[in-house]
């Protein structure tokens, strides 16, 4: 049966174990009270009438793993979940018409909810398809028993990571392409250089029937930055997130690629880099925004006040809608993301609890329905907010992921654990030249 810990008494130690149950289990229940139980589609954001979003899809499915492992539903009750969601995906129409679900394996952005088509002209997203395979490879690794469901959910999951061309999306050329749209073809804009794209080319490199060549995952490569940032050294990449949805699924610490090799380092050890540069950045605070020190940080993609020009103090600032935020060279505006901070507890809980516990005191929703409200700024003052600056009215699908899984890492490590038994995983990450520790 469910247990919902109890609110901790005092924050002075916190978060503890207790607390990050329960903010687990908060989040968590984004994906039980946002999708839609005719077809499994999640809701991108919480605003009346959003679509679905086929990443949070993705993230919904890896999370099915913790939901029964922390007894939240039983795990014959969650695999017709994980069953019915990837049926209907399965049926959804693959074709190159602009009203289709995807094309060539490979799914839209931004879903209807109820019918499962395009919406807005978005994109053929690979990096949100990528997201969604990940989840669909998870929740297949994860029911490996003999049950009738059990043995469909493994044959969907394979049937829908398997028929996505990965050398269709590369048009032609060696990296991935962000996308296609029916309108005008492919995006003008690849995947190279370190970001979360490093989860879509091992996805590519794993595949048993359309593998990427292992000169993709050479060229995504090529253009890596490794820097020294306020005497770190690390393979840059601004937005922090881009440090962590690959770590969801894998498990990075003490395997190594070729250039994780010759800097003698490991992804993971990277991103505990990256997170203490958040952190310092911060501290520093070049452009005196409010609020931020050495327990208010995060940075990266989010919801923001939105596109205007304010003097403040005498000082015009620029602030931003949603937008991918970064440090130490921006783009920033002020706007701060708790949740890329909880998702960094595995990399440096020595900073993100005590951030954590800042945030909690400043009321922004750890402990009520979907956890810590996803980006806030104290330099934009929003006279409609009880705090009088700017908090983000809503909630985005793929931001609990992040938040869930990584608590789930830090704690037991049972989505790293687990996908070290995903073939089509292990077989990507030796195909890019890892080696090393636990592969």
């Amino acid at each position: 049966m469910i247990e919902i810990p109890p609110i901790a008494p005092h924050m002075e130690s916190a978060p503890s174990d207790q607390d990050l149950a329960r903010l687990q289990l908060m989040t968590l229940l984004y994906y039980l009270q946002c999708t839609n139980p005719d077809n499994g589609l999640v809701r991108d954001k919480t605003q009346d009438g959003a679509p679905a979003s086929i990443a949070a899809v993705g993230m919904a499915l890896a999370t099915i793993p913790v939901v029964v492992e922390r007894g939240v539903i039983i795990r014959e009750f969650a695999v017709k979940i994980a069953r019915r969601r990837l049926e209907f995906l399965m049926r959804c129409h693959q074709g190159p018409e602009p009203d289709a679900s995807g094309y060539k394996g490979f799914f839209y952005h931004f879903l209807d909810i109820e019918t499962g088509r395009r919406v807005w002209q978005c994109e053929l997203s690979t990096i949100d398809s990528a997201f969604l395979f990940a989840g669909a490879l998870t929740a297949a690794t994860y029911f490996d028993g003999d049950t009738e469901d059990e043995v469909q959910v493994r044959h969907l999951a394979a049937s829908l990571y398997e028929r996505a061309d990965w050398n269709w999306a590369r048009d032609h050329g060696a990296t991935l392409t962000h996308g296609w749209r029916p309108e005008n073809g492919f995006i003008p804009y690849r995947w190279r250089g370190y970001d979360e794209g490093l989860l879509l080319y091992i996805l590519g490199l794993g595949s048993p029937t359309y593998p990427l060549p292992p000169e993709s995952y050479a060229a995504y490569r090529e253009s890596y930055e490794w820097r020294n940032i306020f005497g770190r050294e690390l393979l840059y990449s601004g937005p922090l997130f881009t440090h962590q949805l690959s770590h969801m699924w894998i498990d990075f610490r003490d395997i190594r690629d070729e250039f994780m090799q010759e800097h003698e380092s490991d992804y993971f050890q990277n991103s505990r880099q990256a997170t203490f540069v958040q952190q310092e950045y911060a501290i520093r605070n070049p452009m005196g925004f409010e609020g931020y020190g050495e327990h208010c940080w995060g940075f990266t993609a989010c919801d923001g006040p939105g596109w205007r020009t304010v003097e403040i103090d005498g000082v015009r600032r620029e602030f931003f809608d949603y937008i991918a935020r970064g440090a130490p060279f921006g783009p920033d505006d002020g706007t701060v993301c708790p949740w890329v901070v909880v998702a960094s507890l595995p990399f440096a809980p020595e900073i993100v609890i005590p951030t954590v516990r800042n945030f909690a005191g400043l009321k922004l929703g750890m402990t009520r329905l979907y956890g810590f409200k996803p980006s806030f700024n104290q330099t934009f003052k929003d006279a409609s907010s009880p705090t009088e600056w700017w908090i983000s009215p809503y909630h985005f699908g793929i931001d609990q992921g992040p938040v869930a899984l990584m608590i789930e890492n830090y704690r037991t490590g049972l989505l790293w654990n687990l996908m070290r038994n995903c073939e089509p995983i292990v077989r990507g990450l030796r195909q890019a030249g890892f080696t090393g520790g636990w592969l």
